[in-house]
């Protein structure tokens, strides 16, 4: 059906077309590009979680310095 060459050239093509069809191509490409890389990039972020410490940034800090204060 597709030669290892096809493949390589549709992708290639596609890469280019996601990576920087916005700046060179005619208006409704242009607008199809843009919109093909924000959704990418949207589905790729959603797939890592945000990480959130359940403690506050500098809340271990703080004791260990009230704790070292009180043991002096």
């Amino acid at each position: 059906m597709f030669k290892k060459s096809n493949f390589i050239v549709l992708l290639l093509l596609f890469a280019i077309f996601v990576g920087i069809g916005d700046s060179f191509l005619p208006e409704p490409m242009k607008s199809a590009s843009l919109n093909t890389r924000k959704t990418i990039n949207e589905k790729l972020i959603g797939l890592f979680p945000n990480r959130r410490s359940k403690l506050k940034p500098h809340e271990r800090t703080r004791k260990a310095i009230e704790e070292a204060e009180k043991g002096k």
